[in-house]
């Protein structure tokens, strides 16, 4: 469906995609806390492991979301953006979203193989998931490379954001619309 968008006529993404991206949206910003909670609490502290478990099980979704995220875009393409888009906001903005769609999935992934080759199990909410054969070298470099990529995680999530701030604030382009309900976008 084409509709008046701020400036121009574009696109909208479809209830799917919308809800695909805010649910993804929730999980990476619930599973980031998680990790900021554990890397300043203690092992011996209270509920150390209760907050593992949730990181991990919601880095687990966070991967199954970027999945489905990744198989609807190869479905359905996305809707247009409008004529007056410049290339360099064009380019920006699919660099920022390929990479963050990478980190989104090395991140977990790693995660994952870091505990696995531990020895520590996964689960997903308590569903296990299997478990690698022990490999502490292994283990070590994917949690060096999960560790530094949260740094990349904040940068290209700021990235993101800072883009969508400069289409609300400064463009005032109705580019957030195209992410937004209907409901929403009738208010």
């Amino acid at each position: 469906m084409l509709q008046k968008i701020g400036r121009g006529v574009t696109g909208r993404y479809n209830a799917s995609a919308q809800l695909l991206h805010w649910l993804t949206a929730l999980v990476i910003f619930t599973t980031i806390p998680l990790g900021w909670i554990i890397a300043h609490m203690g092992r011996e502290a209270p509920n150390h492991h209760v907050f593992i478990f949730f990181h991990k099980s919601f880095g687990m979704l966070a991967l199954a979301l970027i999945i489905a995220r990744l198989v609807w875009r190869g479905m359905r393409k996305p809707p247009p953006l409008p004529d007056w888009t410049a290339k360099w906001e064009i380019g920006l903005a699919h660099a920022t979203h390929v990479f963050l769609y990478l980190i989104f999935i090395v991140m977990p992934v790693t995660g994952y193989i870091a505990s696995s080759a531990s020895g520590h199990a996964v689960s997903f909410f308590g569903l296990p998931l299997p478990l690698l054969p022990e490999d502490k070298s292994l283990a070590k470099t994917a949690n060096d490379i999960h560790l530094a990529g949260q740094y990349l995680v904040y940068f290209f999530l700021f990235a993101h954001l800072v883009g969508i701030v400069w289409h609300v604030a400064f463009r005032k382009d109705g580019y957030l619309a195209r992410m937004l309900p209907d409901q929403i976008n009738a208010q």
